[in-house]
């Protein structure tokens, strides 16, 4: 079996509005995704989730598009587990030549499912190279991103971006400005996430932004000022400056807020962050529930939310200095 695994990551600024071609910033943490991956003599597909914030499960299907797993939990939660694997194989397949191969996957993984970690990101990025390597092939990080985006740009329907997909597969801070991503340095940040347990619907997300964008100036001003903000971040991030990084993630926060894509949970976690002492704290990824990130040295802030109503987990996360990392 060849095992590969990738990392999530957070954003310092910019999610929603890296979309319509606005920088971004994320990082990537030391929470990863684990997928190993042996090939059949058949053309089926057997997928075993060991852990993706779910029960664990095993489905088995055939490599027609038509043939479906016939598993006894909802269609939604097969979809939502399956979707990000298949496009990859499918990737697999594309880059290889093997149309009609077929795969024992397992996966395990430390990052909750749509919680704004990157979760779906570094599955498809560790899948592919875990697959593409069982066949004698190895990408390079940039063509392993850009096959890894494809995916996730159709499971979700052309409203994806290329930030999660290159953090994952290259590692560290990156910015992501349209088609361009490249690699920034970074400091060693004192990352802080909270957790309150859910996840946010990232395509009705997506499409509540896109709807008040369309319909509001003042709305498409927001997004435009999201992208203002990441820009004066990059500089603070150069100069190592945690002031006011996180003064500018707060007002990042703000921006998100006035977009309606954050919630109760992580607005008490940001608010119970910046009253312990965090130097600033934001959600991350698409919102509605999930993460957030603060920036604290001490651990004043881990210990407050861990007190926090409606935060489930509250844990340091380190920056991940490298992407994808093939296993043993």
């Amino acid at each position: 079996m060849t095992r590969s695994s990738a990392p999530g990551k957070v954003y310092l600024f910019g999610e929603h509005a890296v979309v319509y071609g606005e920088p971004a910033v994320p990082c990537a943490i030391e929470r990863r995704a684990r997928v190993g991956v042996r090939q059949r003599d058949d053309g089926k597909l057997r997928v075993h989730a060991e852990d993706l914030s779910l029960n664990g499960f095993t489905v088995e299907y055939g490599a027609s598009p038509d043939d479906q797993p016939d598993v006894d939990v909802s269609a939604s939660l097969v979809s939502a587990a399956m979707g990000y694997v298949d496009g990859a194989i499918e990737q697999v397949r594309e880059v290889t030549g093997e149309g009609e191969v077929g795969f024992d996957v397992t996966i395990e993984s430390d990052i909750p499912l749509g919680a704004g970690l990157g979760s779906s990101a570094a599955v498809v990025v560790a899948a592919i190279d875990a697959a593409t390597r069982e066949l004698g092939v190895t990408l390079d990080s940039d063509e392993l991103a850009e096959r890894a985006f494809r995916t996730e740009y159709e499971v979700q329907d052309g409203q994806a971006s290329r930030a999660d997909t290159f953090c994952s597969a290259t590692g560290g801070a990156v910015r992501v400005e349209g088609d361009d991503c490249r690699a920034i340095e970074a400091p060693d940040l004192p990352i802080v996430i909270g957790f309150d347990g859910g996840a946010g619907d990232t395509g009705e997300l997506v499409a509540g932004v896109r709807g008040l964008r369309e319909e509001y100036r003042f709305a498409a001003e927001t997004v435009e000022a999201i992208g203002d903000v990441v820009r004066n971040g990059e500089d603070a991030l150069v100069d190592g400056d945690l002031e006011e990084l996180g003064r500018l993630m707060n007002f990042n926060h703000g921006l998100l807020s006035a977009l309606g894509v954050s919630s109760r949970s992580l607005d008490a976690m940001v608010w119970a962050a910046r009253g312990a002492g965090a130097t600033g704290a934001k959600l991350t990824g698409a919102g509605g529930g999930g993460c957030i990130v603060a920036l604290d040295p001490t651990e004043e802030t881990e210990t407050a939310l861990s007190y926090t109503p409606g935060c489930e987990d509250a844990f340091r996360a380190e920056l991940a200095d490298e992407g994808v990392k093939r296993l043993k």
